[in-house]
């Protein structure tokens, strides 16, 4: 399936966000997820079924002052 992964179009097997971010390699950690400009809580990653040519977004949070 076809998804824009921040502003990217790439191509994945991945169905669910938690899967996704498995095949990018991106620590759960510090991030924030966004499918079609809707933030969608941590605890529905891997629940959360993604669709053909979804947009998402992952989104990092960074301290500063």
């Amino acid at each position: 399936m076809q998804l824009i992964i921040n502003g990217v179009l790439q191509e994945t097997n991945a169905t669910t966000i938690q899967a996704l971010m498995a095949d990018l390699g991106i620590e759960t950690k510090v991030m924030a997820a966004a499918v079609n400009m809707n933030v969608i809580k941590k605890e529905q990653w891997s629940s959360f079924e993604l669709h053909e040519n979804d947009k998402v977004e992952f989104l990092q949070f960074v301290g500063g002052g």
